[in-house]
């Protein structure tokens, strides 16, 4: 009784061949559209084109879909076109050097400036010691010198010949100047002076103290006349320095005419050097005197004149498109690197590194959300670039306060950058959930599908696919039944004879397994065999769980029954999934029933070892007991359900229609045919509704029956809106075909019953009765019976009570029954 099983043609969906019409893929183009996404292309397109902040785009999808790939080649059109983005550097401000200057270069300009101010600095090294080396520069020094030597020597020598009038001479000692009286051209000793004339001593003494204060305001002038000297000596070093710093820097400016900045930069560069000539070249112990080649001058302070590329777009076609692998805060925002000098860290503007935000302003910037989200800070410092509009290069100590010492503050970058993050759909919808920048930030979301149309038109796109694929990986060309078998490997991917996958890596995989196989077997095209081989091999390689516990199944150690019959038990079927290999797993699935009050127990839920819905899928069967049973009497029914021999979590209600006909049996008392297997979700009013992994769940029973022996009375059965969902392997088709295995479809639990007990399920009157003996005929009797022993038996202890009987310990009153 039942319906009947499905034919072969049902179980798998073919694909002829001969709808294509070449021989090999090598006849194919490549395929230049974007295959079956045509909602992400033109969100992809509108977020791309749409030049307003926040119009960032979040593009999702599973991983492997392809989706970096196809945004990757479309912003390489689109970028194609646009306009190439200015060149970045940073030079020091010589004002405040903890805050270095950026400059805004045409591209292919920035590195031409380091080049020039390099050479610059090069021909100023070599310049500056010729000119203050030139016979012109020694003279005018010597001039200066001889014009102070010439004042003190004046001024000595006036005061010499006053002191000749009076008969007094001044010469030089070791100890400096001294006065002493003359007489007849000699100079008298102290014992003559002593015996002069007491009036004569005093006249010269006067003199000498009057002369004595002379010299003393001519000594208290000379360092003052030495200061004028040395301000000669620097204005001539300031008049010398600049006139061979402006004649370079004239040619250097030249160049950058139309570059305000950059000119304005140059000059204070100039006055810079000028003003520091002394350190540029080395000076004299004086501090005053250029000496060149007296020293090189300080490395660090010539280092000050350098120019750091911080964007270099000279060989930039179009907009530029970075790529992020590693997105940390300092790969995005740049950092500034340090140099250990004689135990401590020192750093400068020339150690500024860009971060990928530099290297794709005016451009585009792909990120990998997971791998953004998983770097501390990195999602913050992104949030912060593109809210203000430009970069900022600052240390994460400092970002966060923890520290307080001087550092560099580099002048911000503007920032231009479209940002497409590339992610799972569950990161999407958990950062709109829970960070409200991420929807003022990221407005525009590509949705990449996984599946397309399986049509004629789609399937010749896949041809083309698979040869683009197949060029790019320098694949041997596949031949048309090896792209139909490819065809139908894509229906099975996505479990439906109606759609393909179009899941890029798995596709890829595949294509490159089945090369292997091609090589090993010494073909020089790919045929429908190798394709089958590659699938046969990547299922074999991950299937050693599955192995182990189809072994346990045949000892007996999971215990499974696949003939006989038993009353409250069923095989229901789940699918397990290690890695990339899912597999399905018969579970045997048992129902006890007694009098109660109208519960089943979930013993999975009970032990919490049931998921959710699991759980939603048990209690709907008690609503369907009481909606078809209980309409005119109370639910006197308790019943348990349990997976035995289940370790682990169980979730899901692929299983509930298999419960429904296990508690079923249990309360009619007909047994189940345990030949058979059951998937599928049930409702409320009985209608078998569908399920996923259909084609593991009937290849795993199958694996099972065909170890111990088809015996054609084996089969599974599973809602009817899963038939169309039918890809499954060859051997259960062929098994199938020849009627040892059978699949049936069905769409209520009525028709589920009649396969597995062989009894009619009846049918039910205008008065709510069913056919007599049929299978909820029997259902119907029981439950009234239950609750005509239970009313009795309420009748029975309340009776008691009135008698004033203790009442039996444990007995509960149900006063509305």
């Amino acid at each position: 009784m039942g319906p009947a099983p499905l034919p072969a043609e049902a179980l798998y969906h073919r694909f002829d061949p001969d709808h294509f019409d070449f021989e090999t893929t090598a006849d194919l183009p490549d395929l230049t559209e974007f295959i079956g996404q045509a909602r992400a292309v033109e969100s992809v397109r509108f977020g791309v084109g749409i030049r307003r902040k926040g119009y960032n785009l979040f593009v999702m999808g599973p991983p492997g879909s392809g989706k970096h790939s196809l945004v990757h080649q479309y912003l390489e059109q689109r970028a194609a076109g646009e306009p190439v983005p200015p060149d970045w550097v940073y030079v020091n401000n010589f004002d405040h050097p903890h805050k270095p200057m950026a400059l805004r270069l045409p591209a292919g300009t920035g590195c031409l400036l380091r080049q020039d101010v390099a050479r610059f600095i090069d021909e100023l090294a070599g310049t500056l010691p010729a000119t203050f080396q030139s016979d012109e520069y020694r003279t005018r020094i010597q001039s200066l010198e001889q014009e102070l030597k010439e004042r003190q020597e004046q001024a000595f020598g006036a005061l010499g010949e006053e002191a000749e009038k009076e008969q007094i001479k001044l010469f030089r000692t070791p100890g400096g100047f001294a006065f002493a009286p003359v007489k007849d051209d000699e100079v008298v000793d102290p014992d003559e002076f002593g015996k002069w004339p007491a009036e004569e001593r005093q006249r010269v003494e006067q003199t000498v103290a009057t002369l004595q204060e002379r010299l003393q305001a001519i000594i208290q002038e000379i360092p003052q006349w030495s200061r004028e000297t040395r301000e000669k000596v620097r204005n001539l070093n300031r008049d010398v320095a600049t006139g061979a710093v402006e004649s370079l820097l004239g040619e250097l400016k030249q160049g950058y005419t139309e570059l305000p900045a950059v000119i304005e930069w140059m000059e204070r560069m100039g006055r810079d050097i000028v003003d520091n000539i002394r350190e540029f070249l080395g000076a004299d112990e004086s501090g005053d005197t250029i000496l060149p080649g007296k020293g090189d001058g300080d490395p660090r302070r010539i280092h000050r004149y350098k120019v750091n590329v911080m964007v270099d777009n000279g060989a930039t076609k179009g907009a530029p498109i970075t790529y992020s692998d590693h997105p940390t805060y300092l790969n995005l925002v740049g950092r500034a690197e340090h140099l250990a000098q004689y135990g401590t860290l020192v750093t400068d503007f020339t150690l500024l590194k860009p971060g990928a935000l530099h290297e794709a302003s005016g451009g585009y910037l792909l990120v990998d959300a997971h791998k953004l989200l998983t770097q501390p800070y990195a999602w913050e410092g992104l949030k912060r670039a593109l809210y203000s509009n430009e970069i900022r290069i600052e240390s994460l100590e400092k970002m966060l306060s923890l520290v307080s010492t001087v550092s560099l503050e580099p002048e911000a970058i503007p920032l231009d950058v479209k940002v497409v993050l590339l992610g799972e759909r569950e990161i999407y919808y958990l950062l709109y959930e829970y960070d409200p920048d991420f929807a003022e930030l990221f407005k525009v979301a590509a949705d990449f599908d996984n599946r397309i149309d399986r049509s004629e038109q789609n399937a010749a796109d896949y041809a083309r696919l698979i040869a683009t694929i197949a060029r790019q990986e320098d694949l041997r060309p596949f031949d048309r039944g090896a792209v139909a078998r490819v065809v139908e490997h894509g229906s099975r991917l996505v479990e439906d004879t109606e759609k393909l996958s179009i899941h890029t890596r798995s596709i890829a995989d595949t294509l490159r397994e089945a090369d292997y196989w091609a090589t090993e077997a010494g073909r020089e095209t790919i045929t429908a065999a190798d394709i089958s081989l590659a699938i046969e091999h990547r299922r074999f390689r991950g299937a050693r769980v599955q192995e182990h516990i189809r072994e346990e199944i045949l000892r007996n150690t999971l215990l499974i029954d696949t003939a006989g019959e038993r009353v409250g038990q069923i095989n229901g079927l789940s699918v397990l999934s290690l890695g990339d290999h899912a597999f399905g797993q018969p579970s045997r699935v048992t129902a006890t029933v007694h009098i109660g009050e109208g519960h089943v127990v979930d013993i999975e839920r009970e032990v919490e070892l049931g998921g959710p819905i699991h759980s939603k899928g048990v209690l709907i069967l008690s609503a369907f007991l009481a909606a078809r049973y209980a309409q005119d009497h109370p639910l006197s029914l308790s019943a348990s359900l349990v997976f035995e021999q289940s370790y682990g979590q169980v979730d899901g209600d692929s299983a509930s229609m298999a419960e429904l006909c296990a508690l079923l049996s249990a309360v009619s008392g007909l047994p189940i045919r345990q030949s058979l297997a059951m998937t599928g979700s049930v409702n409320q009013h009985g209608q078998a509704q569908p399920i996923g992994g259909v084609n593991e769940k009937i290849e795993g029973f199958f694996d099972v029956c065909a170890a111990r022996g088809l015996t054609g009375e084996q089969g599974v059965i599973i809602p009817a809106p899963n038939v169309k969902h039918l890809m499954l392997r060859e051997d259960v088709v062929q098994a199938a075909a020849e009627g040892r295995f059978h699949i049936y479809a069905v769409e209520r639990v009525d028709q589920a019953l009649e396969l597995l007990t062989s009894a009619p399920a009846g049918e039910q009157d205008s008065e709510g009765n069913w056919t007599p003996d049929s299978i909820n005929a029997l259902v119907q009797g029981r439950l009234t019976e239950m609750s005509l022993i239970r009313q009795t038996f309420a009748d029975q202890v309340r009776e008691k009570g009135r008698d004033g009987e203790e009442n039996e310990p444990g007995i509960k009153l149900d006063e509305g029954q």
